[in-house]
């Protein structure tokens, strides 16, 4: 239970340190640097052929672009 108690109040203080922190400088919580590009992964999917659903998320993406496209006024 004396681990539980310390491990609470451990996080317990690193959230209140958090909440301080952006109190005073208003900037929200960030991500690392690079994600999946870091180790030199350029997509979620990295598979060679992609299973039914993938190929049909990437049909409709692709056909959303060109109609955006194609409505683009210049």
């Amino acid at each position: 239970m004396t681990y539980f108690l310390i491990t609470f109040a451990a996080f317990g203080l690193v959230f209140f340190a958090m909440a301080i922190g952006y109190i005073f400088q208003r900037k929200t919580i960030a991500g690392s640097c690079g994600g999946l590009g870091a180790v030199g992964i350029e997509k979620a999917c990295d598979c060679d052929d992609p299973c039914e659903s993938r190929k049909k998320k990437i049909a409709k993406a692709e056909a959303k672009r060109q109609m955006l496209e194609e409505n683009r006024i210049i």
